[in-house]
């Protein structure tokens, strides 16, 4: 018998796919807004041109538009680069168990749903790119995911780095603090945290140097270890370190590993940043922070301070900020460094600190982060200035694509509804 259902699922599907391809193909002009584009002045009364996925042209009103351009008036709108997101946990994933404290083989990529409203959400506060973090709780909790957030059915459609078995598509959280501060297999100490991940560096080096040895030989290679495998891509530079950290000497713990292991590291949260930003700065470590609006939590971070983004930029050291959703909304993450601009942070280094200081954090600074021709085509349309209240994101786009817009009612809830909407999204997935 003929599935005439599957045959029209199938036509519909092609012919949405070749819309895709000729929306991509046919050059899109923006004009009159004002641009930020982060790595320059910015542009009154401009003009940004996407086309196949990238930005071809960006200028002021003399900018000339092909002729066969689709035109939209954005004029006394704000257009700026998507929103980077260095420390998130949207996609409802997980890490590492109780069994250890040191989880570098557990990818977050393996447990999170892309349909998870949580992305939806995202979209709404303009975050089009997230570097997905497993759980806290853990030394070492697993490896992360850099995530563009586009609309998605499954994680291969949101990948940054396509190749998800053999590619780099994420660095590895590590932590200190109070985090793991737990009985057995944990550490319980500070000092005994210190020295267990000094030991699992150790172990890597002598993986490494196995490795090394063996030249390819598959006789005189070591069995395979995807904790060490893991580690030993920290050692060799191709895995960033996301740091959790917030006191001062939490942070100086990690610039002194790193000096004695050589890896490259993020510090994120860096609550007591302000106490030891020149230590910072003279390391060459760059920091992702979080402005917290409601404090609680943790006691490590009850010296956290709207100064730090401030003390940082003083000190000449590259600063970004972050979510860490859900501690902080993605839907409000604007106002995260419009409090670091109120704190005494100047606007410019603000809004860097929202794109591309976060591109640089992911090594993505080549794609993502400003306005530049060649460049993604991942912008956001504000109806104001990006650190006002009353400014909302009114589209975000990422590869040329609009993936949201805010006068349409069934994407707009994600911006504006409250528990209502997710409890509402969470009892249709489940009862279809």
């Amino acid at each position: 018998m003929v599935n005439f259902k599957r045959i029209i699922l199938a036509v519909v599907a092609v012919l949405t796919s070749a819309a895709v391809v000729l929306a991509q193909e046919t050059p899109t002009a923006f004009i009159g807004a004002t641009l930020y584009p982060i790595s320059g002045e910015p542009i009154e009364n401009g003009v940004i041109i996407i086309q196949n996925g990238k930005i071809s042209a960006i200028g002021d009103a003399s900018t000339p538009i092909p002729a066969n351009a689709e035109r939209i008036d954005v004029t006394d709108k704000v257009i700026m680069p998507g929103l980077v997101d260095t420390h998130s946990h949207i996609g409802g994933g997980d890490g590492g168990d109780r069994s250890s404290a040191l989880h570098p083989d557990v990818r977050i990529v393996d447990a999170i749903d892309v349909r998870s409203d949580t992305f939806r959400k995202a979209r709404t506060g303009g975050v089009t790119t997230a570097n997905v973090m497993p759980g806290s709780g853990h030394l070492l909790s697993g490896q992360t995911v850099y995530l563009k957030l586009r609309n998605a059915d499954t994680i291969y459609d949101m990948l940054v780095e396509s190749d998800i078995t053999g590619g780099m598509i994420g660095g590895i959280k590590m932590a200190n603090g109070t985090n793991s501060l737990r009985d057995s297999p944990f550490p319980g100490t500070r000092a005994r945290s210190a020295a267990m991940m000094r030991d699992l560096f150790v172990r890597a080096q002598h993986y490494q140097q196995q490795i090394q040895r063996a030249d390819g030989d598959p006789d005189k290679l070591p069995a395979r270890n995807l904790q060490l495998e893991a580690m030993v891509q920290v050692l060799d530079g191709t895995r960033l370190v996301h740091f959790h950290t917030h006191r001062h000497d939490d942070i100086l713990t990690i610039l002194r590993l790193r000096d004695e292991f050589g890896f490259r590291v993020v510090l994120h949260h860096v609550s007591e940043a302000w106490k030891v930003a020149d230590e910072i700065a003279a390391a060459g470590v760059p920091s992702s922070i979080i402005l917290l609006d409601s404090p609680g939590g943790k006691l490590e971070a009850m010296n956290i301070r709207f100064e730090n983004g401030k003390a940082l930029e003083d000190a000449g050291a590259d600063v970004a900020f972050h979510t860490d959703d859900s501690v902080t909304d993605s839907r409000l993450f604007l106002r995260m460094a419009a409090f670091g601009v109120r704190a005494g942070m100047s606007r410019e280094k603000a809004l860097e600190a929202l794109t591309l200081a976060g591109a640089r954090m992911l090594d993505m600074e080549d794609r993502i982060g400003s306005l530049e021709p060649g460049k993604d085509a991942d912008i956001i349309v504000l109806d104001g200035d990006p650190f006002s209240v009353y400014t909302f994101v009114q589209q975000t786009w990422i590869d040329g694509l609009k993936v949201y817009d805010r006068t349409e009612p069934d994407q707009r809830k994600y911006s504006t509804g409250g528990y209502e909407v997710f409890r509402g999204e969470f009892f249709d997935h489940y009862s279809n």
